[in-house]
């Protein structure tokens, strides 16, 4: 009997007992709970805190929208509020254009009101305005339902800025028709005195047409600089609402650099001709000045070269050292027996762009030309170019390792010029990329790696 009941106890506890058996069972629970209090208590989602309330409840914890805190869950309904508002009013704002055209515009041109050139003076480049719009709106309307199409409801997949940094070369058009608009307005009272079948029908127009809401031809063409001084705040307030690791926070941040800097550049043209209106002004300082002067040679630039804005492309741009030597000996002498002035020089490529239907495709074609445009510094509150742009087709680049903090350009059958950075580093840099686009460029070059023809005979090229 002794050994039987033995028997019998070995083979219940199996080594185990009852007391383990019981920790057991409540280390499991205790874990149970720990998960499902960690699942209540996870981090949030967009900023990694967690102040979220400490739910048991399965169901409760399921029904949380993507575990989000109470201040995220927040800040996302305002970014989309304030996407929506971006791509609502560029929408009214398009409506605006539309109105300028069809219900003035064209009328005006069918009845004979004005001639051509009067209708050019008051309208400006509304059409070139009217394209910019309706490509805009069309990619951001394309972002917004592909993202609700996705089910991505809080419009997070919607980079705005990324966006307004592919369509940029609207801030010219806006420039071109705010720095005309003080002469339309002048041109359009003096007509309207002028002419009285014009004054009968902006008249009529404003009180029976419904469509413009009782508003005059004035206050319509106001529309593009309302629109453009609109943007800083429209960007300023998805900024607010986008956390600092969205992809799109940092071309937010660019775009809306970019405006307000074409924005005080625009205020300065308007003083320089003598306006007294001006946009609205920003915040002053260093940088911002910067990039205004480097707006100011980009379009110095784009008129000599007389190249299309969306065509070109701005490789580097920046000071640079320039010495002009006397012959091709100054190699065996030194860098320092040359005469350094300052310049300031910019590297543009012409590159054909494949199609202009989507944003997607909007990527540029193969190189068709590069320049070197080199401009004095600022004189007289303008800029003045040394010479006429270098074409790197024509163009041979060096370097000497006797001379590694500079590099010489040789025009073939012209000049020879000599640059330097204050950084060498830098200098590297210009040189490989100058270098680059003169390989490319230049049938005769590509069979040489772009070294000088022994047939050429310029007094400038060095032995």
């Amino acid at each position: 009997a002794t050994w039987t009941k033995s028997a019998d106890v070995e083979r219940a506890d199996s080594g185990i007992g009852q007391m383990p058996a019981r920790k057991w069972r409540n280390r499991v629970s205790e874990t149970l709970s720990s998960l499902q209090a960690w699942e209540a208590h996870r981090p949030c989602t967009d900023c990694g805190e967690r102040d979220l309330p400490v739910e048991t409840d399965v169901q409760n914890c399921n029904q949380r929208r993507a575990d989000l805190c109470e201040k995220c869950r927040k800040r996302r309904t305002e970014r989309k509020e304030s996407v929506l508002e971006f791509v609502n009013t560029e929408a009214s704002y398009g409506e605006d254009l539309r109105i300028i055209k069809e219900e003035f515009y064209l009328p005006m041109q069918a009845a004979g009101l004005l001639s051509q050139e009067q209708l050019q003076g008051i309208f400006s480049n509304i059409q070139e305005l009217i394209d910019l719009n309706e490509s805009f709106l069309e990619i951001l309307q394309e972002e917004i339902d592909q993202a609700f199409d996705q089910g991505d409801d809080d419009l997070m997949t919607v980079c705005i800025g990324e966006i307004f940094l592919e369509f940029v070369n609207m801030l010219p058009a806006f420039q071109t028709y705010c720095l005309q608009q003080s002469s339309s307005v002048n041109m359009l009272n003096a007509l309207e005195k002028e002419k009285e079948l014009l004054r009968i029908f902006l008249n009529v127009s404003q009180n029976d047409n419904t469509a413009l809401r009782r508003m005059n031809l004035r206050s319509f063409l106001m529309a593009p600089l309302q629109r453009v001084t609109k943007y800083p705040l429209l960007l300023s307030r998805i900024i607010k609402a986008t956390t600092e690791y969205h992809p799109d926070h940092g071309s937010l941040r660019e775009a809306k650099s970019r405006i307000e800097s074409h924005l005080e550049h625009i205020n300065m043209k308007t003083k320089q001709e003598g306006n007294t209106w001006t946009l609205r002004s920003f915040r002053q300082d260093s940088k911002k000045k910067r990039e205004v002067i480097n707006i100011e040679m980009r379009e110095t630039a784009l008129k000599t070269v007389g190249w299309l804005r969306e065509e070109t492309r701005f490789v580097m741009e920046g000071s640079l050292q320039l010495a002009q030597p006397p012959d091709g000996q100054w190699v065996k002498k030194g860098s320092k027996t040359l005469k350094f002035q300052n310049m300031q020089v910019l590297l543009l490529v012409n590159m054909k762009r494949v199609s202009e239907s989507s944003l997607e495709s909007a990527e540029p074609g193969p190189v068709k030309d590069a320049v070197l445009v080199l401009i004095r510094d600022k004189n007289n509150g303008k800029f003045h170019l040394l010479r006429e742009p270098l074409r790197l087709s024509n163009c041979i680049v060096s370097t000497d390792p006797d001379c590694d903090d500079t590099f010489e350009l040789i025009e073939i059958r012209r000049e020879a010029f000599v640059f330097r950075d204050s950084d060498r580093a830098r200098t590297h840099h210009w040189f490989r990329q100058i270098r680059r686009y003169s390989r490319e460029l230049g049938s005769w070059k590509k069979r040489r790696n772009a070294l000088p023809n022994i047939m050429i005979s310029t007094p400038h090229t060095r032995p």
